[in-house]
């Protein structure tokens, strides 16, 4: 897979992009990510980018010339352009999926007050936000959308299946997860974890997983595939029936009380 980032800011992408999963991705040759300088498709002199809005209103505004020679630059038959805009639709693990089974990306990020209509409505396929706030520019988005991608790539992760077990992929959100020392500060790591009965660690992983998300996240649960002994757990939690905490300290126990109250 490729993918293109368009920005007038490339020293804001490189670093990430050479850094952890990302940085040995590319080098493995799992994902070709490249940055393009937005100016290098600006022409003049100055090499212009931007220019003040038709109407009056603060702020500068990307043209679309250098935007579209850049596009048309990068663009294959298999291509998809992707402005990144606050007012496109969200990214989720979902659009995370789709996007990754595409061949090639150009992800295109705007900045100052924004960019010219005419690039959503003729260059871009669509418009994407990574949530309902406002940033200085389209380069963190594009990246978080390069790291929600990538990851989900045969070999980038590592681990057999690993994308399919975290938060979102199986709609809903991982259960707790521990490591050594068994016990921290008077918490310790729960007994199933460490009794090596794997179909009963799985069972509540399962259960810590569903409680979790009933809590915080209990829209999910509308759009999840679950089995009818799952549908069976989330009444019980409706009735108020919650399952065992995931650790406990002494302090705890002393007091009689689960640390999820």
């Amino acid at each position: 897979m490729r993918i293109d980032i368009v920005t007038l800011f490339p020293a804001m992408v490189e670093p990430a992009l050479a850094t952890s999963m990302l940085g040995r991705a590319r080098a493995r040759g799992l994902v070709d990510i490249r940055v393009v300088n937005l100016r290098d498709y600006a022409t003049g002199k100055h090499r212009v980018t931007d220019d003040y809005q038709f109407g009056g209103g603060g702020g500068m505004v990307l043209k679309p010339e250098p935007i579209a020679a850049a596009v048309e630059a990068l663009r294959g038959e298999r291509s998809r352009v992707i402005l990144m805009d606050p007012r496109g639709r969200t990214l989720t693990q979902a659009v995370a999926g789709e996007l990754a089974r595409e061949a090639h990306l150009i992800l295109v990020a705007g900045r100052y007050e924004g960019v010219d209509e005419r690039v959503s409505e003729m260059i871009a396929d669509e418009r994407l936000s990574i949530g309902d706030y406002v940033l200085t520019g389209g380069e963190l988005p594009a990246l978080v959308v390069t790291d929600a991608v990538a990851r989900l790539l045969p070999g980038v992760l590592g681990g057999e299946g690993a994308a399919e077990r975290e938060s979102f992929a199986a709609g809903v959100l991982e259960p707790p997860q521990y490591t050594r020392p068994e016990e921290f500060r008077g918490a310790r790591v729960p007994e199933v974890l460490l009794s090596g009965d794997h179909a009963r660690v799985a069972r509540w992983r399962r259960e810590q997983a569903l409680w979790l998300t009933w809590r915080r996240r209990p829209e999910l649960l509308a759009a999840a595939s679950l089995t009818d002994e799952e549908r069976r757990l989330i009444e019980q939690f409706e009735r108020g029936e919650a399952p065992a905490a995931p650790a406990r300290t002494e302090r705890d126990e002393g007091h009689g009380r689960d640390s999820h109250r």
